[in-house]
């Protein structure tokens, strides 16, 4: 695909804007609160988050596009086909006019539609949209022939990284089996440990005036599910940290079960809501602790210790508590070389899968801009 076909494809189309009321003879929502979830249903249940719960009764049995309407996620777009259920901020838009492909309407409103609602959104405590504002925007009429190429190529390039995307998931159960295997050893096996035995916390602090949004770290810019770090939207102004150390072992300590764990590439500065573990001897490496640490072992047991329930905070002597296996250093260097490699491939934004899928995403959105931005009659 070059710019060039498209430019040829798009050549002197006409395009005629409708009203989104004009375009779907039914647009309505749920009925239903977000907690009529039940999570054995069989049927998918659309609320304002990204992807659907389980219900197990449906109200709508038809092909529909879904829209949040509310929370951090409104105007996130849902297509689906067949029987569901939704939640009253919902939006269900269904019975399409002849002249409009669904697809393609999908496509145009995840192209154009949030840059909409950030201007129209009413923006009280929670964002929300209303029914006339969703009944006003105006979508795009090209000839048939045309929407039914432009779905097909942005299909292509949708399915490409689908398909990167399972094979990530694939990946990512894979590791899970290898680390938990690699880490499990019977008593009598390897010396066990108390972590507080081989580890502690840092207790060294470091200046404000040292930190950036590179190395402070929060618990709101560590990433869960093992996946690292971003750079930080807020950086202190004053005071004294909780300093880490190149290899230190940073854990969001609030949520555990959030799995937020990242082994520090530099030096930098923390606060109270996320650990900072330090080897205190030699007889293990930093990155084979920091396998034992990303293991769900680590984070159950630190769910069942942690205190409060509305949001749980790991317990930090429970921690120091928690036994570890300490197989001998050669071992360790084997393991951590098998597990790094999976690691690389599933998190690695440089050179894994998601790289990979990074770049896809780019390649897709450049062509969906290209293909879907037409330009009104006046301008």
């Amino acid at each position: 695909m070059s710019n060039m076909m498209i430019a040829k494809l798009l050549k002197n189309v006409v395009v005629t804007w409708k009203p989104l009321s004009e375009v779907c003879g039914l647009i309505t929502t749920g009925k239903l609160n977000a907690n009529a979830m039940d999570e054995n249903g069989i049927y998918p249940f659309f609320t304002c988050n990204e992807n659907p719960y389980k219900i197990n009764n449906y109200a709508f049995d038809m092909e529909a596009i879904l829209i949040s309407g509310n929370g951090s996620k409104v105007g996130h777009i849902n297509y689906f086909k067949g029987k569901f259920n939704a939640y009253q901020r919902t939006y269900i838009l269904s019975s399409f006019h002849e002249k409009i492909k669904v697809m393609f309407l999908f496509y145009y409103l995840n192209f154009s539609f949030r840059d909409f609602i950030v201007i129209n959104s009413k923006k009280g405590s929670v964002p929300y949209i209303t029914l006339p504002m969703l009944e006003k925007f105006e979508i795009p009429i090209p000839p048939l022939h045309i929407q039914t190429e432009i779905v097909r190529i942005l299909d292509t390039f949708t399915a490409l990284t689908a398909e990167l995307t399972a094979e990530l998931t694939a990946r990512k159960k894979q590791y899970n089996y290898y680390r938990d295997k690699l880490l499990t050893f019977k008593d009598d096996e390897v010396e066990w440990k108390a972590l507080g035995e081989v580890a502690h916390y840092s207790n060294t602090r470091i200046s404000f005036d040292k930190l950036n949004e590179k190395n402070y770290v929060g618990v709101d810019n560590l990433l869960q599910n093992r996946a690292g770090k971003t750079d930080s939207n807020h950086v202190p102004k004053e005071g004294n940290f909780t300093e880490y150390l190149t290899n230190d072992i940073l854990i969001g300590n609030i949520r555990p079960y959030l799995k937020k764990i990242w082994q520090a590439e530099y030096f930098g500065g923390t606060n109270g809501d996320v650990l900072v573990i330090r080897p205190k001897n030699d007889l293990l490496f930093h990155r084979y602790l920091y396998h034992v640490l990303a293991n769900d072992n680590f984070f159950e047991y630190n769910m069942q210790h942690a205190k409060g329930a509305k949001m749980p905070r790991g317990n930090k002597e429970a921690i120091l508590k928690y036994h570890l296996p300490i197989p001998p250093l050669k071992e360790q260097a084997r393991i951590v070389e098998i597990l790094d490699k999976f690691d690389t491939l599933t998190n690695s934004i440089t050179e894994g899968l998601p790289r990979e899928i990074a770049l896809r995403q780019k390649q897709y959105e450049y062509y969906r801009n290209l293909l879907l931005d037409f330009p009104k009659a006046e301008q």
